[in-house]
């Protein structure tokens, strides 16, 4: 039985508040599950005390026991120091101008020699 710590959706439309949760990895997002640990509102202010509620002692209790953190839960636990956290994942190769694009870039820069199309025809 995988357990993972995740957040499972309330609230009425474009008005979401989340429930922290402990629930089977395979039960469906928003369905049964085992404790409630705590809740999320992302429609209040990020500095606001009502935004992330949390019962740390429980939480500590279930991931001794094994239970796995969603990656967002991961983030609210690394903020509060009870798992490490997590390195922010950064792809600079994939960011960079692709191949036509560093051509173009490089003929620019040399004076347009690289890449300079044939001349225009003289006008008689």
């Amino acid at each position: 039985m995988a357990l993972k710590i995740r957040l499972t959706r309330g609230g009425a439309k474009k008005r979401p508040i989340y429930r922290i949760v402990v629930a089977e990895a395979s039960s469906p997002r928003d369905g049964r599950f085992i404790e409630k640990l705590g809740t999320y509102n992302p429609m209040l202010p990020k500095d606001h005390p009502e935004r992330l509620t949390m019962n740390v002692e429980r939480i500590k209790h279930w991931l001794g026991v094994g239970a796995l953190p969603t990656d967002r839960i991961a983030r609210f636990l690394g903020a509060k120091d009870l798992v490490p956290k997590r390195v922010a994942r950064t792809n600079p190769i994939k960011s960079l101008p692709k191949k036509k694009a560093q051509e173009r870039a490089k003929a620019a820069a040399g004076g347009g020699e690289a890449g300079e199309a044939a001349p225009a025809p003289a006008s008689a």
